[in-house]
């Protein structure tokens, strides 16, 4: 297999570990931005696949994440290897960082980016870093952390900061990088795009879509009873095992799923920085694909 074309790789993933993945035909891997979705698109593979809201392990557990520094990658493929279901993957690797193989189908869920910032923002406060650092060999901080910022002067910082998609993923760069390079594949067979704010308002109709697309022999009347397990009341009711929390890196697993809907982002700020994202936005990505993102 060739290199991947672009790496990726933050203090705690790193998309090198795809090199060599062993796929099956119908791997799903799932494709996001950290708060995007990711979750709700894994507990959706979920109910498709067993076809029941009980599942047989909790749900990291049963869709790992693969590039996640926290759990040694051989203990993941491992894991895998040994499912005889349909196997879903959760990545937040963009698709031009992964072997985009045949045999799997490519779901990239997409979020109106200020959304993801807040979601962002408040699960910065949920995660225990000492912990993540201890997982992943990295050096303890010494010293008193610097004072958290206010949500809006993150979010104005967020919108300005002018580095590379590979510096930052998590930034609007690297945000628009990973949704815009999706939205110019779309029409290959194996690449599929999910709006967030369409699962918010037809789920049903959305499941029935995502099934439709990869290919899921699964009828209408079904689909209806299955979909609100993955309702946001309901997948909250179940943190404890649907979070991704495996080795504790969450402080507190309930507060995972905080908010369900849309609008965070332009509740928070004012018009000055609303009118630098859509600059900002605007020379991020192409036209057509900002008009559907921001519908």
């Amino acid at each position: 297999m060739p290199d991947l074309p672009t790496p990726y790789r933050s203090s705690d993933d790193d998309n090198a570990r795809w090199h060599g993945f062993p796929f099956r035909d119908g791997d799903i891997v799932i494709s996001t931005r950290s708060k995007s979705g990711t979750t709700w698109m894994q507990m959706i593979c979920a109910l498709l696949v067993f076809r029941s809201a009980e599942l047989p392990a909790p749900l990291a557990e049963v869709s790992p994440w693969l590039d996640w520094l926290v759990e040694p990658l051989d203990d993941v493929l491992v894991r895998l290897d040994a499912q005889q279901h349909r196997r879903f993957i959760k990545t937040h690797t963009p698709l031009d960082g992964l072997p985009l193989d045949a045999r799997a189908t490519f779901v990239v869920v997409v979020r109106h980016p200020l959304d993801m910032a807040v979601s962002l923002y408040h699960q910065g406060d949920n995660l225990d870093s000492a912990r993540i650092r201890e997982l992943t060999g990295q050096v303890a901080e010494v010293g008193d952390p610097c004072p958290r910022l206010s949500l809006q002067d993150w979010l104005h910082n967020w919108i300005t900061w002018d580095g590379s998609p590979q510096e930052s993923l998590d930034s609007l760069p690297g945000v628009m990088w990973h949704l815009s390079d999706a939205w110019r594949r779309r029409r290959q067979g194996n690449v599929i795009l999910v709006h967030y704010a369409d699962l918010s308002a037809h789920l049903v109709g959305e499941m029935g879509r995502i099934a439709d697309l990869l290919g899921f022999d699964i009828d209408e009347t079904l689909i209806e009873v299955l979909a609100p397990a993955a309702a946001f009341d309901a997948m909250k009711a179940r943190s404890s095992a649907l979070v991704p929390d495996r080795g504790g890196v969450l402080k507190d697993q309930s507060t995972f799923f905080r908010r369900g809907s849309s609008g965070a982002g332009s509740e928070a700020l004012g018009e000055v920085d609303l009118a630098a994202y859509e600059r900002r936005a605007a020379a991020l990505a192409p036209a057509d694909f900002l008009e559907w993102l921001h519908r």
